[in-house]
């Protein structure tokens, strides 16, 4: 790699990248059964099981399964026409996303689109586990990416969420 590929970064995000918390929060799955898959994943991988949620405005269930620092979280559609539906009958069960934490989500969307990095969310929109976004993977060689803010970060306040210990379902 060359000094000036090193300064300007990969797809022009500058060298010093995403100024992620430190940690990936969680790596998603698209599933067809979740009780099946939250069965496997907690009594044949030893997962702890940390909730299960109806996520209406997204059309899905989801489970989240601690593993270490991160989750693992299992997404199954709870209709046929849902976008997660549309993945699942294209591609089947497997990966569908990898999501960081970092502290400021709004600032760090107006950054990955000065960049040129496609934006599914402009700003930050409410998630189960806090205020999320979504980088579209054209602009991330094929994977679709999400970030998620840290606990108690800005958009906490602008969206509406309370204690970070009291995560709410929406």
């Amino acid at each position: 790699m060359s000094a000036a590929s090193r300064e300007a970064g990969v797809s022009g995000i500058p060298s010093d990248g995403l100024p992620v918390s430190g940690r990936i929060h969680h790596v998603a799955t698209v599933v067809r059964d979740l009780d099946a898959a939250v069965k496997f994943h907690a009594e044949v991988l030893g997962l702890p099981l940390e909730q299960i949620a109806d996520v209406p405005s997204q059309e899905v269930r989801i489970a989240f399964l601690t593993a270490g620092d991160s989750k693992i979280e299992l997404v199954a559609p709870t209709n046929s026409t849902s976008g997660v539906a549309r993945f699942l009958e294209a591609k089947g069960e497997g990966f569908h996303h990898l999501c960081l934490e970092v502290a400021d989500i709004d600032a760090e969307l107006q950054r990955l689109a000065a960049t040129g990095i496609q934006l599914i969310n402009a700003v930050a929109v409410e998630g189960v586990e806090g205020p999320v976004a979504f980088l579209h993977p054209k602009s991330c060689h094929g994977i679709l990416v999400e970030l998620i803010e840290a606990p108690g970060g800005p958009a906490w306040k602008r969206l509406g969420y309370g204690d970070p210990a009291q995560l709410r379902i929406r």
